[in-house]
């Protein structure tokens, strides 16, 4: 064999190799109930999906998520922790099977994952330093004070809600995680941190130095005060999971069990009531 003819087949091995590499696609629902597993993903982020120091994972999307995997015949759960940023591209790699991280369901997301019909509903907050000496009680006041800097999660859909309300990329400060959200507004890195409601009540807990602005105003976006619905997502592709999972939860939903979970972990009951306000379609179809 000439040098030329081993290259070429090195190249296109190669190149094989690479497009079964690229070709990562979801385990389907049948294989997963062949393997008795199922891998799911949270972000860490309490009281949507966590894992505790015990090793439990725990919130409302995994409490739910359990409640369904037994409704599926789907034994063992293996959770894997990621950022809230590697969500998706997680999905699209196949490194997780299903997220159960309450991802609000927004049209652009769903150009790139499929998201079950909507388990939670949840509106925003922000945490401020002990005493709110800058006096923040709305999104919209760091569009109208250029000198005030507010902290957003990379990944999360605040940072649209602060574009559309004029605020500019300058008063902006992107942390990897809420775990450096503490931190970073005790230390006036940020002058507040912009989250869910749920969200910024629990972070206050956990941390000295800060707390809930009080007498937030909610953000009103296109006309609208901003309210976000949570669903459980899977990688393109994989409709017979989705599909599955969402008759599973149209079920578990009529049960006395599904509202105690989710007020279990802070939700209110018009949280309860409003996460069925909004299918999936009309979420996804959004302006």
């Amino acid at each position: 064999m000439t040098i030329l003819n081993k290259t070429t087949m090195l190249a296109v091995s190669t190149l094989a190799l690479m497009a079964v590499a690229g070709a990562a696609s979801a385990a389907s629902l049948e294989k997963i109930r062949e393997d008795g597993t199922i891998r799911i993903a949270v972000a860490n982020e309490i009281p949507y999906g966590y894992v505790d120091p015990q090793g439990e994972a725990k919130g409302a999307g995994p409490d739910v998520a359990k409640a369904l995997m037994k409704e599926l015949g789907i034994e063992k759960i293996e959770w894997v922790t990621t950022n809230f940023s590697s969500l998706i591209p997680g999905l699209k790699a196949d490194r997780f099977d299903m997220v159960a991280a309450e991802m609000a369901i927004l049209p652009d997301r769903c150009g790139q994952v499929l998201f079950s019909e909507p388990n939670t509903s949840y509106g925003e907050g922000l945490l401020v330093a002990e005493g709110n000496p800058k006096g923040i009680h709305a999104y919209a006041d760091f569009a109208e004070k250029q000198d005030l800097k507010v902290a957003i999660m990379a990944g999360a859909d605040q940072l649209e809600m602060m574009q559309k309300l004029g605020v500019s990329e300058g008063s902006l400060v992107t942390i990897a995680s809420n775990a450096d959200a503490i931190s970073t507004v005790s230390t006036g890195r940020a002058d507040a941190y912009a989250a869910t409601g749920l969200t910024v009540s629990g972070l206050a807990e956990q941390g000295k130095g800060v707390e809930v602005a009080g007498e937030f105003t909610d953000p009103v976006i296109d006309g609208e005060e901003v309210r976000s619905w949570g669903g459980f997502t899977f990688a393109m592709g994989n409709e017979e999971l989705r599909d599955a999972v969402n008759d599973a939860l149209a079920k578990y939903k009529q049960t006395p069990e599904w509202s105690k979970v989710l007020t279990g972990y802070g939700f209110t009951q018009a949280d309860v009531d409003g996460s069925g306000k909004h299918t999936t379609a009309e979420l996804c179809a959004a302006e």
